[in-house]
Parts: structure tokens; sequence; C-alpha cells
């Protein structure tokens, strides 16, 4: 084992600590520590994806979601009191302050100011349970009190706030209620209200933590012990391996709420962040065993798993709800802090740039509910999901299709992508563990301040440019991952070769930097393919997943309790299967076309900057049913022999985030 793997394996069990995280009890030291709001800014594509969703609904949506809009709750208000004010908040309140748009963080900061301002004497607080609204009188207790699951939303919005203001009204705040919650929860329990605070507990859980190594407070671990022991246990569900493998065929009414995808989503992170307490390896050994087992038995191309809204099996034409990929992101986000595991860094950035982008029209208006991996066409109807819901608008991109849960939720996901771009590594220098355009504006632990721009259009082209700029010549280390579909990375240093290190790993640079410094990764890209359900493959270049470019034709119309949405149907031919030869030898049978990358960079059809060409057949028999298209029957060697037209065509591939209709696990024919 070389030095470099053997120091990042004692970093993951806790063996090297920084004297900045050393406890002498309490909480494990992090693997890295999250890069507080502010000090990363978004530059090039990721400024302009930000811009257009402070643009559109992430800046408006209290002025066009009449349930935001309406007395709110979170306001003093009798609206809404439950999640959709703070879900939207959640994206919002960081997508403002990463934009630095003005008249956004005037908007959220009016609603977190009346949180602060409106604590009752208690410690609880939010909008007014219906005990006040009757009786007048604050809560004094639990019993008296409302929904421990929109609040545990709220903490994370302040959690957020705290890192970019400093607030101090935050953290007595955040101490006084968790005195309440360890005062009332043995009598009034998380599943008191709802199911979903049961559920979901281990976001609660992670706030607990987090105030924990601000505060050292002691009564916070064993309010942390309480909130575990009343969080469905998700550790011993990833763990026993049976949920996994039952998911994959129970679509019953039987513990369903351990399938619900965006449950799942949330609760793949309760094992790391309990972890944090124990001296236990059990606990990230059940992660890793069920997050495997998770995509593999449910996993789709895009990366994400299905949910429709159960837990639904690897098929391509199953549902992914548009929830469950946000919460799974930032869920692997906060994994990644906890074990340094380059798995789940792979994880977040294939599903952030194929399945999240794919869901959400360009403009950030509509999204889906429900998207498939292969979808050919958008409309109302019930599909193969597990929910059809009765009015069948699960499919159609609109603002409010479907339940508006993902209306409001959907804001989270770019913005906090964007504010983990790095991380504090355990020696004072910082760690770069996904990619794309930004500027880090950050304190070194010596107290020194540095600032490093990271110059490239990652994922859309292999090389990533670092400037190094510290305020006077230091010592610090940067870290790099590797990612495992990269056979070697090259790192050249001011022009200059540096190391070599391979796919899976994180390379350290520990040295004396100057301001200017380029340091440079280059992440040679092929074509490959991989295996999928029903025996399909998928084409891959990079950390990109390639779909048949389908023409699309695009048609508004109006639901009467859901409003305007869209259907979009095909105008071009979809039932292709590659070739034999192209699964053999995809790099030598693929034909890669690379366009001007685009200067207003939008997520459709016009703007992909990459095209792969291959060649394909027709599969006559091949056609969509109810709208799906369900995968043809293929053998145990991969091939399918029903009939093919003579005729090989060329198809064209563009990456899946810029598709909404799309095939992207193909049949294979020889």
């Amino acid at each position: 084992m070389n030095t470099l793997r053997l120091l990042t394996c004692l970093t993951l069990i806790g063996i090297i600590q920084s004297p900045i995280w050393a406890q002498k009890k309490g909480l494990k030291p992090l693997a890295y520590e999250e890069v507080p709001l502010g000090q990363i800014r978004p530059t090039g594509w990721l400024k302009q994806q930000v811009d257009v969703m402070v643009k559109n609904s992430t800046g408006h949506l209290d002025e066009n979601h009449k349930k935001i809009k309406s007395d709110n709750g979170w306001l003093g208000g009798k609206g809404d009191d439950w999640e959709e004010t703070p879900y939207w908040l959640d994206g919002a309140l960081p997508a403002a302050y990463l934009s630095g748009d003005s008249m956004l963080i005037k908007k959220v900061l009016k609603y977190v100011n009346w949180t602060l301002e409106h604590q009752r004497p208690s410690g609880f607080f939010g909008p007014y349970s219906k005990y006040e609204k009757e009786t007048g009188k604050m809560a004094e207790n639990g019993e008296q009190a409302a929904d421990w699951w929109p609040r545990m939303i709220m903490l994370k919005i302040l959690q957020q706030y705290y890192q970019v203001s400093q607030d101090p009204r935050v953290i007595p705040f955040m101490t006084k209620y968790f005195q309440f919650q360890l005062k009332n929860l043995k009598t009034t329990p998380l599943v008191k209200y709802t199911e979903w605070a049961q559920s979901r507990g281990g976001d609660n859980l992670m706030v607990v933590y987090w105030l924990y190594r601000q505060t050292k407070a002691p009564f916070l671990l064993e309010l942390g012990d309480l909130i575990y022991s009343q969080t469905t246990n998700w550790t011993d569900l990833l763990g026993g391996r049976d949920w996994a493998i039952q998911a994959a065929y129970q679509q019953n009414d039987q513990k369903w709420m351990e399938r619900h995808a965006v449950n799942v989503g949330m609760g793949i992170k309760l094992p790391a962040i309990y972890a944090q307490s124990k001296n236990d390896p059990y606990y990230l050994k059940s992660l890793k065993t069920g997050f495997r087992d998770l995509m593999t038995l449910h996993g789709l191309p895009h990366g994400m798993f299905s949910g429709d809204e159960d837990l639904h099996g690897n098929d391509p034409v199953q549902g992914t709800e548009l929830c469950a990929t946000t919460e799974t992101m930032f869920s692997l986000e906060q994994i990644i802090s906890i074990t340094g595991d380059t798995e789940y860094m792979d994880a977040l950035e294939r599903m952030t740039f194929n399945a999240l982008p794919a869901q959400i029209t360009d403009d950030f208006n509509a999204k889906q509910y429900f998207g498939m991996a292969n979808q050919v066409e958008v409309k109302r109807g019930v599909y193969s999901f597990s929910l059809p819901f009765w009015r069948g608008m699960n499919n159609v991109y609109g603002p409010y299709s479907g339940y508006t849960c993902c209306t409001a939720n959907m804001h989270q996901a770019w913005p906090k992508f964007m504010s983990h771009l790095w991380y504090k590594n355990a020696e004072g220098g910082f760690a770069a563990l996904v990619y794309g355009p930004n500027q880090l504006n950050a304190t070194l632990a010596s107290g020194n301040k540095v600032e490093i721009e990271e110059r490239t259009n990652y994922p859309f082209e292999d090389r990533i440019e670092f400037v190094i700029k510290p305020e006077k010549k230091q010592r610090f280390p940067l870290e790099f991952r590797i990612p495992s579909w990269c056979e070697e990375a090259i790192i050249s240093l001011n022009g200059q070769e540096l190391l070599r290190e391979k796919g899976g790993n994180i390379a350290k640079i520990h040295r004396e930097w100057q301001a200017g410094d380029q340091l440079s990764l280059y992440f040679p890209m092929k074509v490959r393919t991989q295996n999928w359900g029903k025996n399909s493959r998928s084409i891959e270049y990079g950390p990109l997943i390639f779909a048949l470019k389908i023409q699309e034709s695009f048609q508004k119309l109006e639901h009467p309790q859901e409003g305007e949405y869209w259907e979009i149907l095909p105008k071009s031919d979809w039932n292709y299967a590659v070739l034999k030869k192209m699964v053999d030898k995809p790099a030598d049978n693929a034909t890669l076309i690379k366009k001007a990358f685009p200067k207003e960079f939008l997520w459709n059809q016009e703007h992909a900057p990459i095209e792969i060409v291959v060649e394909g057949k027709k599969l006559p028999d091949w056609k969509s049913i109810a709208g799906v298209p369900y995968q043809p029957v293929t053998t145990r060697n991969g091939d399918y022999l029903g009939p093919t037209e003579e005729k090989t065509e060329k198809i064209t591939l563009i990456p899946f985030g810029f598709t909404r209709l799309r095939i992207v696990a193909f049949p294979v024919v020889k």
C-alpha cells in the first residue's frame, strides 16, 4: 500500500485527528468538515444554473404557489404550516447567498427572522399549533405542540443561515428547542403526529450533532440517543439485506413508509450520522451493505434508484420521484463528510449530472413528479408506477403536477451541491471531492486567507484547472478525488507533471503554495458501456450517461386542479438497439462530437455540448404499451433475438440530463 492510500485509510478510520476537531469525548472527528455556506461561489455554467433558478421559480415560488403565498403559517398566519414552505426555503436560502441576489435574501430572511423572533418560552417554535390557535396560549409541552417533521427542515435552514451570517440568535434558539425535545420526546415521541417524523428523524439528529460540535453541551448526546431510538431503524434495514430484496417485489400497504423512496433517500444518512457518536463499525458497514443492495436491486442508469413512490426494482421503465433525488443528494453530501468514502462521491456525481436535470424544465419552472429512465412519451396516464394517482398527472411536466412536495423541494439540489464542491480536510487544508466551476474564499487553519479558483466546464470536459492564491506563501494540503470511472488521472503543477493516481482514490498534495500556482487535473474519458436491468446496456463517457436523442414535440395543456402542464410526444423513432460490436469495443465503435460550449447554458437538447454517434438497428416489434416502452426480452448472453431491421443506421446520443424523451437502457443485437 503506498503512502497516499495508507494516509487515506487512516483518515477514514479516525486515526489521524486534526487538533481543531479532536474531542476528549463526544463525537468522533469528521473525515471532512463542511465549508460554511457563502465561502464557495459558483462560476461558469453553475452560476448560470443558479441564476436561472433565482430568476424563475426558486426566486418567486412565494408569489406563485398558493399554498405558500396565502396567509403563510411560517409567518404567523393560518396557511401552510407543514413542509412545503420550509422545503422551498431549504433551497431558496442557499440559492440566495450563492447568487448574491439581494431580493431573494430579503425574502428568505423574512421567514428566518419570524421563526427566530417567535420561539415560545418553552422552546417550541414555528407555526402556531392547533392548541395555540384554539386557546390563544403558547405551547408548553409536546402534547400542545405540533408535528416534529417540518421543524426538522427549518432547523437545516437555520444551520445554513448561521454558517453564512453567524447570527448570535441561532445557537441559543436551537439549544432551547433541543431542551424542549429532550423534555418532551419520551411522552410525545416523533411518531406522535405523523409517521413522516419517525421516518425522517435522521435530519433532526444531524442538526443536534452539528450543534454539539458548536457548543459541546452534554445533553445533546443524550437527546441524540433518544431521537435515534424513535427513528425508523434504517441501520438495521440497510444492513439486514432482506429489506432491499423484499422491496423489489412487495408493493402493498405493509410497512410502505420503509419503501417510500424519499424516506429512503433521507434515511440512508442515519447510520453515518449516528456513527459519529458510537465506536462501532456496524453503522458504516450497514450503510455500505444497504447502499450497494439498494443500487443493485433498484438502481437505474441515470444514477438514482427507482421510487414511484415505493422502491420498484431496476426495470428501466420504473419511475423515480424528484424529491427522492434531491434528498439522496443531500444525504450523500453528509455521508461524504462523515466517512470520506469515494464510493458515495461517485454516486453523488452520477445522479447530479444525469438524473436531476432531466426531471426539471430548463427554465426551472416545471418538474416531473415521476421520471422514467427509458421515457418515450410524457402525457397523462398511469404508466407502470406503484402510485398511479387518480388524475394521471405524475409523469407530465408542470409546476404543480403530481404532489406539490417536489414543487417546493426541488430547489435544494443544485445549491447544496454547489456548497459542497469543497470540504475542509483533517490537516487544515481543503478537499475537492466533486467538481464544477467555482471560487473558494476561505480561511486556513493558520488563520491566513486563501482563494482557489476552479476553472472548468466539467463534467462536459476532462480537464480542471485550479488557480491557488494564498495571501502569503504557506504550506497546507489539498486533496482531489479521482473518479472511479477514470483509469488514471494526471496531475500537473505549473505546467509540469506532478503525479498520477488511479481512479477511486484521493490524491493529496501537501506543499508550500504561493499566489498564482496552477494545478491541473486531467481525467481521460473513454466511451464505455454498462449492464443494467433486463439485460440492457447504457453508453457512458466520463461521469455522463448518454441517451438517444429523440425529436420532442411539446404541447401546453391545463388541468382544472393541477394547473398548466406540458405533454411531450416523440417526432422521431426511438425503438433502436445498439450493435454487439459496440458493447464489445465501445471506444472503437463510437464517434465523439464536441461542440462549442454554449455561452448561455441550459439543460435542453439544443445546448448539449457533446454528442456520441453509434450504429443501431430498429426493432419493429418494440412498441410502447400505454406509453411504456417495456424492455424487449433478451437472452442471458445479452442478445435480442427477435425481428430486427436489416438496415444499420447511425443514431445520435446526448447526455441524459439534456433529454425529456430518451432511451438510455438499450437492447443489443448482432
